[in-house]
């Protein structure tokens, strides 16, 4: 009965949509009271075609149509909890935003987006045409997973970042690279970094050769700027070190690098110049090219040091620059610390000098290298005696470059371990026939020996990540001492070397810069202690050498005391109240603690 009531209802002419599903619903009602429950569509807003069934009757359906749709069910879907109505969210822009739950029932409902966090309006009067265009323009939308993101650490904290490319940017790191890896100009045209580039950013715009050499010269003058700010702030006074070089066409160049201890006391080395020298390259010129590029800089009233080969011309450079910085009272003690001779460079002709005596044995010795490294078969061999002979073939057989006598010393060390090779070599191959005699091996071992203090102290002063001024007069201790041991040997081969040696020894150290000694009494392993302990081994007790030392550190004591005025400082010290560190010398001598006397 109930059905043909609907039936006549949606047959009328006059019932409309709405009207039959408000009867419909009411009709639905009485028949079956608390049975089913519409739900209505959150967009369209009509009722839906699905009656989820939420109790039993004991009634049957006289509507089969009804009764079938009773039995259809729905999987759960999004809804809006409006109060005495459920509408499901089946727009896709439900998957970018999360529905805000009304305060008050009164108030707008709203949803905020999953990723930026924007709020907008939720309400199906609305629509969702305003949060489709939000998504388009969403910044945080662009980017669908981690991947796409850039990685960036910073003291071991992860972070994400958009990857946003910037042409100036692009052109900084492009030229610190050319810089950085000595890469010519026309690196930037190069097809193949073109097309590597172009594959990472197609929005990248190509540079020439000349805006990358602008670039440069931009970076340079910045750089210029920094530095020159940097040096002339610095609160401790700057050594310089200078040498000459001629190119391979014959063209002059000098180089200027500072040393100094930067405002948070770490230790700091400049390249300030390397320009273009033009001939002559005598004292007179070195002096002036030297003093203006340190004008240049404003560093002329601050120089503290300068360190040079022992060139001849050095020296007349050494005496004019000295003049001119007088004249502006800029030097400490009057300069008597100002000129600093290169220790490496003088122990390369102490050293040369010794190997003149041995030119023979050494040339054996760089005979039997070449020998075995002409040819992959020589090799072989020489490795399967290596391994009849149980020695370790990892171990590099190297080879010397003669202007270079380091190279020379790891030439005879090397070629010593593999001296039984060498001799089972001499025996499996009757073309080798430059295998160093019994005695010359003997001559090879002592001299090897004897250039290992020399090696080590080399070693000790071509560093430059630390301060090596306090490591000067240690190794140079050693190796005078070992000169003097060597000059009273009883084999008249090595007194010969240690005699040659000791005059070349004598001639470039016997009047050294008293600063090189002064550096040890700052070091809190040597002390003036130390001192004593070597000038008492190697002159006997109260030389003239350790006065000398005691009153140039005095003096440089006074001249900081008027240079900064320090107030209730002793500035009369007197070089008489110097014999507190006096005491105690004799016991130091025994003593163990010095890392440089360990092998003596």
């Amino acid at each position: 009965m109930k059905c043909n009531k609907m039936t006549m209802i949606s047959n009328s002419d006059g019932a409309t949509g709405e009207d039959f599903r408000i009867l419909f619903k009411m009709d639905i009602s009485m028949t079956y009271p608390n049975s089913v429950t519409i739900e209505e569509d959150s967009d369209t807003g009509s009722s839906s075609d699905s009656i989820k069934e939420t109790g039993h009757t004991n009634q049957e359906s006289q509507c089969p149509d009804t009764s079938a749709i009773g039995k259809k069910k729905l999987p759960p879907k999004a809804t809006i909890g409006v109060p005495g109505k459920k509408r499901r969210l089946t727009s896709e822009v439900w998957d970018y935003f999360n529905i805000i739950p009304k305060k008050d029932p009164n108030e707008e409902l709203k949803c905020q987006c999953k990723k930026c966090g924007n709020e907008y309006s939720a309400e199906s009067k609305s629509g969702t045409g305003n949060l489709h265009r939000h998504i388009k323009k969403c910044v945080k939308m662009t980017t669908k997973d981690i991947g796409q993101y850039l990685i960036t650490s910073d003291k071991g904290a992860l972070g994400t970042r958009n990857a946003q490319f910037s042409q100036d940017k692009f052109r900084e790191l492009l030229v610190h690279a050319i810089v950085r890896h000595e890469l010519p100009f026309s690196f930037v045209e190069y097809e193949g970094i073109k097309n590597v580039l172009t594959y990472l950013e197609p929005q990248i715009k190509h540079i020439t050769r000349n805006t990358a050499k602008s670039d440069i010269k931009k970076l340079h003058a910045r750089e210029i700027n920094r530095l020159g700010s940097e040096l002339r702030g610095c609160p401790s006074r700057i050594c310089l070190t200078s040498d000459a070089w001629t190119s391979i066409v014959t063209d002059g160049y000098l180089s200027l690098t500072a040393h100094y201890i930067d405002s948070n006391w770490l230790l700091q080395k400049k390249i300030l110049n390397f320009s273009y020298m033009p001939p002559p390259h005598n004292g007179v010129a070195l002096a002036e090219k030297i003093y203006s590029l340190a004008s240049s800089w404003g560093i002329e009233k601050k120089l503290f040091s300068i360190t040079l080969d022992n060139a001849s011309a050095n020296d007349s450079c050494v005496a004019i620059l000295k003049n001119q910085l007088k004249l502006k009272n800029s030097l400490v003690c009057d300069g008597v610390l100002f000129h600093v001779r290169c220790c490496a460079h003088i122990l390369n002709l102490i050293v040369q000098d010794g190997l003149k005596e041995i030119d023979k044995s050494v040339e054996l010795i760089r005979e039997c290298v070449k020998y075995v490294k002409g040819s992959q078969t020589r090799k072989l061999r020489f490795t399967e005696c290596v391994t009849q002979t149980s020695l370790d073939s990892k171990k590099a057989l190297v080879q010397d470059v003669p202007t270079r006598w380091n190279s020379t010393y790891r030439m005879l060390s090397s070629a010593l371990y593999y001296r039984l090779a060498f001799c089972h070599l001499q025996l499996s191959d009757s073309n080798f026939r430059c295998c160093p005699s019994l005695e010359e091996w003997g001559r090879v071992e002592k001299i090897c020996s004897f250039l290992q203090v020399f090696y080590e102290a080399t070693n000790a002063f071509s560093g430059s990540k630390y301060p090596t001024s306090n490591l000067y007069f240690p190794q140079v201790f050693k190796i005078q001492l070992k000169l003097s041991e060597e000059c009273k040997s009883s084999d008249d081969f090595m007194k010969r070397i240690g005699s040659q040696m000791f005059v070349k020894f004598n001639k470039y150290w016997s009047e050294f810069n008293l600063l090189l000694a002064i550096a040890v009494v700052f070091d809190p392993r040597y002390k003036f202690q130390f001192i004593e302990f070597s000038y008492n081994k190697l002159y006997g007790p109260g030389s003239n050498e350790l006065v000398k030392i005691r009153n140039a550190l005095f003096d440089v004591y006074n001249e900081y005391v008027r240079t900064f005025n320090i107030s209730g400082a002793s500035s009369s010290c007197s070089r008489g109240s110097n014999e507190v560190y006096s005491h105690g010398a004799k016991d130091q001598e025994d003593n163990q603690s010095f890392d440089v006397l360990e092998d003596l």
